[in-house]
């Protein structure tokens, strides 16, 4: 294949998923049709298979983006307080992940809408962006709860992110089970530091 149909991929595959990112932040997953894409992308239906396995591919490649931009929020958080204990590190990352899915709430749903079959396998570069996420959830675990085993912290660190998860889906849908949204920051800090408040380190 010559340099300039590799090239020429390569700019539909990056327009393709400029409009799928547009599309899904301003209606959702459930708004993304091939047929529209296409029209706006000004290819054929099927050129976008061309460039994608199939419509999943090309959300992949637009949950990838959501996640370095969620991982670089988490990061601007953490920067913003050098000093802070590894509890206020996890208070941090938490309401930066609840402000992020605020302001992108289509875009944030869409990482978990996406249904991935046992036989999709995921792509390197998407596990890479979801393992620094929660490398960095682990950081102030290790810290915090010195007795646990690498599995165990992997594990923990796993069930925060859930636990968070959790609560900022339900404030999010203002479901009777969850909370306002004017307290989920509030019950957040509350729930990590109170977990970890038996195993405080400075």
């Amino acid at each position: 294949m010559s340099d300039k149909t590799d090239a020429r991929r390569e700019a539909l595959r990056q327009n393709l998923t400029d409009i799928a990112e547009r599309q899904i932040a301003s209606a959702g997953l459930s708004s993304l049709k091939a047929r529209a894409l296409a029209g706006e992308a000004g290819c054929s239906v099927g050129a976008i298979y061309n460039v994608f396995e199939d419509l999943d591919g090309l959300i992949m490649d637009v949950n990838g983006r959501t996640f370095r931009r969620l991982g670089d929020e988490v990061r601007s958080a953490l920067a913003s307080a050098p000093d802070a204990t590894p509890q206020e590190r996890l208070v941090l990352m938490s309401c930066a992940y609840l402000h992020f899915a605020e302001k992108n709430e289509f875009l944030w749903r869409c990482l978990f809408d996406i249904r991935m079959s046992n036989d999709t396998a995921m792509p390197d570069w998407y596990r890479d962006a979801l393992e620094a996420l929660f490398a960095l959830i682990s950081e102030p675990l290790i810290r915090i709860f010195t007795s646990l085993g690498a599995e165990d912290v992997s594990l923990m660190t796993r069930a925060l992110f859930s636990s968070v998860h959790g609560i900022v889906l339900l404030g999010l849908e203002d479901r009777i089970s969850g909370v306002p949204r004017a307290q989920i920051e509030r019950m957040i800090e509350l729930l990590l530091l109170n977990l970890t408040a038996q195993h405080s380190v400075s």
